[in-house]
């Protein structure tokens, strides 16, 4: 049997990581300022994250939802505590394609409503409705399309406010990414953030922030969407989450009612799982991640907007999108085999940066100086 060839794969056998270094079978040392996809928070094989999941994993590995695991419990309280979201409740799943699946089903369920409003260039997931709420057609398959969700202008406030003036007591949820990642690392806007939430108090709406990619810290606030000073219903969370380990969830308002049967899942909220999460939100805490994912990436954002061949850079924290000419489409490439540094993409020519939240200063400037090089190449 063969793999189902889906992924364009860079012929790099990656054998060992520690931290913000990754080295290849053949010995050769890689920077890594993209964490499999903002995957990596508080960096590869953190001590204490090895640690909490081996003690874990020699107790026992998975029981399914049907027993107590308090490791759940102390998660969301955890969780709520770094946050400021104490109030919420937590609903544990496996990635963040699930975490928006069941954000968008809450919400269904709460209003009795089916339309959903959604982004142009968002990216909310591959399952079933998180698909369809994603603004890209070549991974939405015919079974996936519905009319049920509607496609608006991002920061477009007077799109948005006749959307729901037209069919407002139609819409079930908005669901937003705080910053955009596929999308180009492109911010949603403080009034734009406020005017959802003020739409949806209104029509009885519910609000989704999408924290996927943007939130767990890594833009110096712990949900990226906080910065515009409102509340939304239900947030989704993952990749970070977990540092590499699969686990997902969503923060529920209190509003929301829970009833047996409501939401469910096999292998959410597992014991190894829950192990990763509060492994990742200790070394967070103590380690002061968030004010140095915002002390890092104003940095980086300052020193990066001083490079004239640079067309814009985007983002907030250590989440930061460089946009080059077409000239430079290579650079993304050339940085990884000539200088050894993984960075992301977003098409067709912005550079992603998505390090792991406790990278350093002296980190930043060998980025920086890497391209430098290849901008002068």
């Amino acid at each position: 049997m063969n793999l189902f060839d889906v992924y364009p794969v860079n012929p790099i056998h990656i054998v060992r990581a520690k931290g913000s270094t990754l080295w290849d079978a053949d010995g050769n040392e890689y920077l890594d300022l993209y964490g499999g996809h903002a995957v990596i928070s508080i960096g590869h094989t953190h001590p204490h994250y090895v640690q909490k999941i081996t003690e874990q994993l020699n107790n026992i590995g998975f029981y399914s939802n049907s027993i107590e695991i308090p490791l759940q419990k102390q998660l969301a309280q955890q969780l709520g505590e770094m946050s400021g979201k104490e109030d919420y409740a937590l609903f544990l799943c496996n990635s963040g394609a699930e975490a928006n699946e069941n954000a968008l089903k809450l919400a269904s369920f709460h209003t009795g409503r089916k339309k959903v409003i959604a982004f142009s260039k968002s990216f909310h997931g591959r399952t079933s409705l998180a698909v369809a709420a994603t603004d890209n057609p070549s991974i939405s398959a015919p079974v996936n399309k519905t009319d049920n969700v509607v496609f608006l202008p991002f920061n477009d406030e007077e799109a948005l406010s006749q959307a729901f003036a037209s069919y407002g007591e139609e819409v079930a949820a908005v669901i937003i990414e705080g910053i955009q990642g596929v999308g180009g690392i492109r911010e949603a806007s403080i009034p734009f953030l406020q005017l959802i939430r003020s739409l949806c108090d209104q029509y009885g709406a519910v609000f989704i922030a999408d924290s996927v990619q943007c939130g767990y810290g890594r833009t110096g606030n712990f949900y990226s969407h906080d910065y515009a000073g409102v509340q939304a219903d239900i947030y989704s969370m993952a990749k970070g989450m977990g540092n590499g380990f699969p686990i997902g969830g969503i923060a529920i308002a209190p509003k929301f009612k829970a009833s047996y049967g409501l939401l469910g899942t096999t292998f959410g909220g597992n014991h190894l799982a829950c192990a990763a999460a509060v492994a990742v939100l200790d070394v967070m805490k103590s380690e002061k991640l968030l004010e140095n994912a915002k002390t890092v990436g104003n940095y980086l954002l300052e020193e990066l907007k001083k490079f004239d061949k640079i067309q814009e850079v985007r983002g907030r924290g250590l989440m930061i999108g460089i946009e080059l000419p077409a000239e430079l489409a290579s650079v993304k490439k050339d940085l990884l085999f000539k200088n050894r540094i993984f960075t992301g993409e977003a098409k067709p020519n912005v550079i992603r940066i998505l390090p792991a939240l406790n990278i350093t200063k002296e980190i930043a400037d060998r980025f920086l100086d890497a391209l430098d090089e290849r901008l002068k190449a």
